[in-house]
């Protein structure tokens, strides 16, 4: 399995629970995540409201393959800024990205 492989399997998994995903390209800036997942707000009927909608940064990898150091620092750093980012190596890692 390839990480394009990955790449469609998180598209077609957002875009089934309404969500879009976005590929970005940085200037200037190496290691940032490439990819933005948009998953939409929720109806939560236990508490009689909603959940919020969240956005989420994505690096996807080939199978075993870690981020490069300075893609681990960038990450980091906007870890350090409150944003969640998450690196995926495998479809098991899309699915449990969306449970």
């Amino acid at each position: 399995m390839r990480e394009r492989d990955i790449e469609a399997y998180l598209v077609k998994r957002v875009k089934a629970v309404g969500g879009e995903v976005r590929k970005v390209r940085w200037i200037g800036r190496r290691g940032a995540p490439d990819r933005l997942v948009m998953l939409p707000g929720v109806i939560c009927y236990a508490n009689h409201g909603t959940l919020p909608a969240q956005t989420i940064w994505v690096e996807l990898k080939a199978p075993g393959k870690l981020p490069e150091p300075h893609q681990v620092r960038e990450h980091n750093r906007m870890r350090g800024k409150g944003h969640r980012v998450v690196v995926i190596d495998s479809l098991k890692g899309v699915d449990a990205l969306l449970a």
